[in-house]
């Protein structure tokens, strides 16, 4: 029997960082992860027609049923929801998501979750599963790392000192996109991992920041050096109420001069909520985003690990 969306929210609220129970009270929380438990995992169980779609859209000719969600017992008293996704809604790209959980994650779970998600999907060929846990880096051995949760309150990142010099514009137009292009490859030339780790936003989706008032040019000295950019309708907030960082992107010639923990604490006080949080996602490799977002004041408070099937 598939949970309630408070039952999953329940769930989903004890599986938290410990640190993260601290920055907002659990009635916010749930009333939150309720919503998104609604409108993501519940919707995609029962809802035929939306499986109907999918399948048309990713995998014609298959089963409807093989694209719907399901909450499985994998043994332990534990039990998942496994839901059918395609990397970047790339077609040769699937994959199983089973972050939902009844309890924490442990490594004695993971073969029974993978069991489950060959049976139900296999007819897609998935690649991993992927899964979900506040616990940290390499935690579960045999699983390889995949994006961690970095986030604070925004009125603690707004403390930092920041250089003089160093500002940002609020920008109501992407004027720079072919600047942020050639330095996402210019970091993929020094650092070839990278390209699998992060990719340059889409141009559509920073407009979209700007017409929200949260994309911002940084400038040096009067001089454009990047973009900063936030969302505030992310679906992987952990519900909390939150921005999330959608871009922070600095151009050839202002790299490697510590600038992105300054940027961090700018953004936090450019965004016009001061009682919500700073969130984004970080890979667990991508060790020069990763820094400067703990200089800053950013901590780790979770993950998602792959299981490969």
């Amino acid at each position: 029997m598939i949970p309630t969306a408070r039952e999953l929210a329940g769930y989903t609220l004890e599986r938290q960082h410990p640190l993260t129970r601290a920055w907002v009270d659990d009635t916010t929380r749930l009333e939150l992860l309720t919503a998104l438990h609604e409108d993501v995992d519940v919707l995609l169980a029962n809802d035929r027609s939306i499986a109907e779609a999918r399948t048309e859209r990713f995998a014609p000719g298959t089963p409807a049923e093989a694209m719907l969600n399901y909450w499985v017992d994998v043994g332990n008293d534990q039990a998942a929801m496994l839901s059918m996704r395609f990397e970047g809604l790339d077609v040769t790209k699937p994959f199983v998501d089973a972050s939902p959980m009844r309890r924490r994650l442990e490594p004695g779970d993971l073969p029974g979750v993978a069991a489950a998600a060959r049976e139900i999907y296999g007819v897609h060929k998935p690649r991993y599963v992927r899964l979900w846990s506040a616990e940290p880096i390499d935690a579960f051995p045999g699983t390889r790392r995949d994006r961690r949760c970095l986030g604070a309150p925004i009125e603690q990142l707004r403390q930092r000192d920041v250089p003089a010099g160093l500002a940002l514009v609020p920008a109501s137009t992407v004027d720079h996109y072919e600047e942020v292009e050639q330095a996402y490859a210019a970091v993929d030339r020094d650092h070839p991992a990278h390209v699998e780790q992060a990719s340059p936003p889409g141009k559509e989706n920073l407009q979209t920041s700007a017409e929200q008032g949260l994309l911002f040019e940084i400038t040096v000295d009067g001089v454009w050096a990047g973009y900063s950019a936030a969302m505030s309708d992310s679906e992987d907030t952990l519900g909390l109420p939150a921005y999330v960082v959608r871009e922070l992107i600095l151009a050839p010639a202002f790299r490697g001069r510590g600038l992105g923990a300054s940027v961090n604490a700018l953004l936090a006080r450019s965004l016009p909520e001061s009682s919500f949080m700073l969130l984004g996602d970080v890979h667990a490799d991508n060790r020069g985003a990763r820094t400067a977002a703990l200089a800053a004041g950013r901590q780790d408070i979770g993950g998602w690990l792959t299981l490969a099937l």
